[in-house]
């Protein structure tokens, strides 16, 4: 832990929390988001750093949206030894997109990154000839142009594959908010998400005019560390340190964590186990309705006891008020528990003459730190008859001679408190 790291927007410090109140990691650099982009934990998120083959999530991306259909990859001199991080492919392999996008992921490829940047790159500009004569670098175009789409603001590509030293030593770098953006994005393709979730693998490739088969062995050891992990990439120089762009699915909660600059190669693995641990542990599934007083009403033509969030007040009687309930009564809503308790707003229709049960009577909106997590309409869940004409007159003359307006609403439904992971009444 330190202070100043930062959970849902406030710092370790200010939140006064305790070490085990907080995610336990070496990274130096590390961020923790969900699909919708909510951070839950940042640390040094959006200071600049090297990121190592973290890079080929972004080659994937670019190569994937700028490949015509029906293209090979061919791999030149220059990808069979550039060295490093290797898919073993050899001068001259040939194989189609998927092939090379597994050789790229999988075993972190950078021969396979640089055939895929080397043969997308010349298919850019047999498309379009004014991006230049260069396939290699109109494809690190390509992947600068979609980091600023991606809302990235602190990230740099000058290869396709990460490397950071000697002849590529740069300004290549970016930060862990920026790579959790490229997470995020990378996550919604299904072939990347196939890929990076499905460990060690086997690609055919021509050769020597035969097929061969390549052996592929994964480079996330959190496939087989944490049950819910699904990818994404590992990353490892000098100047970078251990790294790993993460993601996790846990009951249809996805989780994407970035960790730059951990202690060691196993560390990386360890810290973003970590992460997703405790977002786990913090996250909720709240109830909407929480109340004591039940009715029973008729949905979808069988009746089920539903619960009533209010009495509304009937402004046509004095003494009468209508039961509602939630047009979901069953509704959820998955809350952190660090932002804070749940709040409900209520407003109701001015109710006049027969209201029937499932008739709209009201809207309740619910906020945790002032922003709208939930909405549910209120429905009645029985059925007030409007007074008739005689009724109407002994009203009117009893509001007269006494006074008498309506009858109160009445609100049952209250929201528990969320305080130390767990939600209690």
């Amino acid at each position: 832990m330190r202070k100043a790291d930062v959970i849902a927007g406030v710092s370790v410090e200010d939140r006064g929390l305790t070490i085990a109140e907080c995610p336990s990691i070496d990274a130096e650099y590390a961020v923790l988001v969900d699909q919708d982009g909510t951070v839950y934990f940042g640390r040094n998120a959006d200071d600049s750093s090297r990121i190592a083959s973290i890079t080929k999530v972004m080659t994937a991306i670019v190569a994937i949206e700028n490949a015509p259909d029906g293209l090979f990859i061919a791999v030149s001199e220059g990808a069979a030894e550039v060295g490093e991080s290797s898919a073993n492919l050899q001068q001259g392999d040939v194989m189609d997109l998927d092939a090379a996008l597994k050789a790229l992921l999988v075993p972190s490829g950078n021969d396979a990154a640089v055939a895929l940047a080397e043969s997308v790159g010349a298919s850019m500009i047999a498309a379009d000839p004014s991006l230049g004569n260069d396939p290699m670098t109109v494809f690190v175009d390509a992947m600068n142009k979609k980091a600023e789409e991606l809302g990235c603001t602190n990230t740099i590509y000058e290869n396709p594959h990460g490397l950071d030293h000697e002849q590529y030593d740069g300004q290549l770098h970016s930060s862990a908010a920026d790579q959790a953006k490229v997470a995020q994005y990378a996550m919604q393709n299904p072939q990347i998400r196939e890929i990076v979730g499905g460990g060690s693998t086997t690609i055919m490739v021509d050769r020597d005019g035969s097929r061969v088969e390549v052996e592929l062995e994964t480079t996330d050891e959190l496939l087989d560390m944490y049950e819910y992990a699904i990818g994404i990439k590992t990353g490892v120089t000098d100047s970078a340190g251990p790294s790993f762009m993460g993601a996790a699915s846990k009951e249809g909660r996805e989780l994407y964590a970035v960790v730059l600059g951990s202690s060691d190669e196993a560390q990386r693995f360890v810290d973003t186990k970590r992460l997703f641990e405790w977002a786990y542990d913090h996250c909720l599934q709240l109830n909407l309705a929480n109340s004591s007083e039940w009715s029973t009403m008729s949905i979808d033509g069988a009746n089920r006891d539903v619960p009533v969030i209010v009495e509304v007040s009937h402004a046509d009687w004095i003494d009468r008020t209508v039961p509602a309930t939630f047009s979901d009564p069953s509704a959820v809503v998955e809350v952190f528990d660090f932002e804070g308790n749940v709040s409900q707003s209520l407003s109701f229709e001015e109710l006049h003459g027969t209201i029937h049960e499932g008739d709209k009577v009201g809207t309740v909106v619910f906020k945790q730190r002032n922003q709208v997590i939930a909405e549910q309409d209120l429905i009645a869940c029985d059925t007030v008859e409007g007074p008739n004409p005689i009724d109407t007159i002994a009203i009117w003359w009893q509001r007269v001679t006494t006074g008498a307006t309506s009858a109160d609403t009445q609100v049952y439904n209250v929201m528990p408190i969320i305080n130390n992971n767990k939600a209690a009444a």
